[in-house]
């Protein structure tokens, strides 16, 4: 039996060329048989379809077309981010570059784990996570899988820094995978504070940290999941100051407001922050995953010191060999920079930021149409690109419905978010090719499927 052509070395690319070709046809030809943005029939109509493509996962005999019949249905039974009535979730249609460079990484396969696996990736992930860092006001960041690795990360340091009496203080407005962090690392149970109009407020956490004995770590938040919301940093971070305490900031979604030129000032206060999770595979347009956590003082990174004599002796970090080792809680680790530095060179600060503000501009435009529509409520005014909205007169569990309904017919992908104490569906809008035309579109297939009801 010969040896399966593999992707790297002097035939790699010959040997992929074909493959790609077969990929990208099943890319397309899957696509068609979607027909949407997702599979219709629910969970077991598409479990069913992945059976039976799927047949024996190790057959005695290998498939020679397994990678077309896979890829088929994989395709046919995915959820496409790039479809207009995708929106859902945080969940952003990758750049074609970045996914073109991404290629390369799986190729190569580097792992950033010591210097002799990867030795242009680790030169790379120095320069971006440093650019990437001054971007926020920063010394230094580590790239992660995204906001959940990033926030536990910024406790694990806080932690090292203060002690495991360290208190975390964060609005109810916070990413779940913040109080998961501080029981994960053995912390005191957090404190919440009220965030009455979705953002944390600035007086309540006054008084909490007042009465409350240190040393605590406030998060804030600059993009919420439900809302989008950000909130008030100056004042959280003046608070902080006043009171000693140490400030996270998770700007998972919000973070590249920075790029652009229009709305970076709803940012201000973020470099106040000892940390700062960002996430580009969000509001950045990159495969997952593509997170990382900024650090205002370098310092903080040496509580990751951690030494394995395989991978960065001591007489080899001498010699001048990288330790990559601190740079991570991971050993082995991808070179997920390297598509993060192609978009980043490719588009440049003005062409992320033009992104930023299409999908923003999206974002006005959907809120408009359903506020000037009396068939529909609107929440409130977007603040980055999330719109939350329902029919009017519909109660929670007709919501609830519709959009199950939506969904496991395939016809579009909407979220569900808690505000107000009401139920509402939530537009996530992070396409910048979405045209006016889908936006009106989306608002009339919401209203027949209600006026319709689940059949």
């Amino acid at each position: 039996m010969s040896t399966p052509p593999l992707a790297s070395g002097p035939q790699g690319p010959d040997r992929l060329e074909p493959l790609l070709d077969t990929v990208l046809d099943a890319l397309r030809t899957g696509a068609r048989a979607r027909g949407g943005p997702l599979p219709p029939g629910g969970p077991d109509a598409v479990t069913a379809r992945v059976r039976d493509a799927v047949g024996d996962v190790l057959p005695e005999r290998g498939d020679p077309d397994a990678l077309r019949t896979l890829v088929h249905a994989f395709t046919e039974g995915a959820a496409d981010p790039a479809h207009p009535l995708c929106t859902a979730h945080l969940h952003c249609p990758p750049l074609a570059v970045a996914a073109a460079a991404d290629l390369a990484a799986t190729a190569l396969n580097p792992s950033l784990d010591s210097w002799d696996q990867a030795p242009a990736a680790s030169a790379l992930e120095t320069l971006v996570t440093r650019a990437l860092a001054r971007e926020a006001g920063h010394a230094d960041a580590l790239v992660t899988t995204g906001g959940t690795e990033s926030n536990h990360l910024a406790l694990l340091l806080a932690r090292e820094e203060h002690g495991r009496c360290l208190r975390l203080v964060h609005g109810t407005n916070a990413h779940h995978s913040l109080p998961r962090a501080a029981w994960l690392l053995g912390l005191p149970r957090p404190v919440t504070v009220p965030a009455p109009d979705g953002t944390l407020d600035p007086g309540a956490l006054d008084a909490i940290l007042t009465r409350l004995p240190g040393p605590h770590l406030v998060a804030a938040t600059a993009g919420t999941t439900d809302t989008g919301g950000i909130d008030p940093l100056p004042e959280i971070a003046a608070r902080c100051t006043a009171h000693g305490a140490r400030l996270h900031i998770d700007a998972a979604y919000g973070g590249p407001l920075l790029f652009s030129d229009r709305h970076r000032h709803r940012l201000t206060g973020l470099d106040a922050a000892h940390t700062i999770t960002l996430d580009l595979h969000k509001l950045g347009w990159q495969p997952v995953p593509a997170g990382l956590l900024t650090v205002r003082d370098a310092d903080d990174l040496t509580a990751l010191r951690h030494h394995a004599d395989y991978l960065n002796a001591h007489d080899d970090t001498e010699a001048g060999l990288p330790d990559l080792l601190g740079r991570s809680l991971r050993t082995t680790r991808r070179a997920d920079v390297l598509k993060l530095a192609v978009t980043l060179k490719t588009l440049g600060r003005t062409g992320l930021g033009a992104l930023v503000d299409q999908v923003c501009a999206h974002a006005r435009a959907f809120a408009a149409l359903v506020h000037d529509d009396p068939r529909f409520d609107l929440h409130r005014r977007p603040v980055i690109s999330t719109v939350l909205f329902r029919p009017a007169g519909a109660d929670d569990t007709a919501v609830a419905t519709l959009r199950r309904h939506l969904l496991t017919t395939g016809r579009a992908v909407l979220g569900r978010a808690r505000a107000d104490g009401r139920l509402w569906l939530k537009a996530t809008l992070l396409n910048p090719a979405t045209h006016p035309d889908d936006l009106a579109g989306l608002l009339h297939l919401v209203h027949q499927a209600h006026t319709e009801g689940p059949r």
